[in-house]
């Protein structure tokens, strides 16, 4: 009736198990959005057909943190917003991952005022930044990427305690932006 019947019955499968638990995690990656200005718009657009975030097993877009394993933090956060955003991270299931995504969430970019925190990794630990303001949504692709390329070579690094550490990784840009086609003159 299943896979069973186009299978022979004297078929051996030997692999580790530890690669098909990664294997597993890599391509069932949920992500959780935590997205509180424009960067959210990009992360939005992610997810639509035209960049398809479908194609790495994280179309799935939870808002329940016991139910997703990568937080993406897109957009400035708020002192206020910061309590949330440490118990958000607190509740996700291990192993967790987290994205910091564009100038705002990784280092508070323009708005450098008391109510804003300059960088969301002095208060959660950070694994993949993605730069920009704001940043392309192939960048948070690649982000998404390399965090699936960590989980599948099994670079868990744990820390003191048995926490795991960040992995503090920057995704760079992978394209390069056109020429203007039309030049630029200041006066006559």
């Amino acid at each position: 009736m299943g896979i069973e019947t186009a299978l022979p019955t004297d078929l051996m499968l030997t692999t580790q198990l530890q690669r098909v638990i990664n294997w597993a995690r890599r391509s069932s990656v949920w992500p959780m959005p935590f997205a509180t200005a424009c960067c959210g718009i990009e992360l939005m657009a992610t997810a639509c057909s035209r960049y398809d975030l479908a194609r790495f097993g994280a179309e799935v877009m939870r808002f329940s943190p016991r139910q997703s394993d990568l937080l993406i933090v897109a957009g400035r956060i708020g002192i206020k917003m910061l309590p949330v955003l440490q118990r958000m991270y607190e509740q996700m299931t291990e192993p967790k991952w987290v994205i910091s995504m564009g100038a705002c969430a990784s280092t508070g970019g323009v708005f450098d005022t008391y109510a804003c925190v300059q960088g969301c990794d002095q208060f959660i630990p950070v694994d993949v930044y993605v730069p920009g303001c704001p940043p392309r949504p192939e960048m948070l692709i690649e982000a998404v990427m390399t965090i699936q390329r960590m989980i599948d070579e099994d670079r868990i690094p744990k820390g003191p305690g048995g926490k795991r550490s960040p992995l503090g990784v920057s995704v760079q840009p992978n394209y390069q932006p056109r020429a203007q086609p039309v030049g630029l003159t200041v006066g006559s």
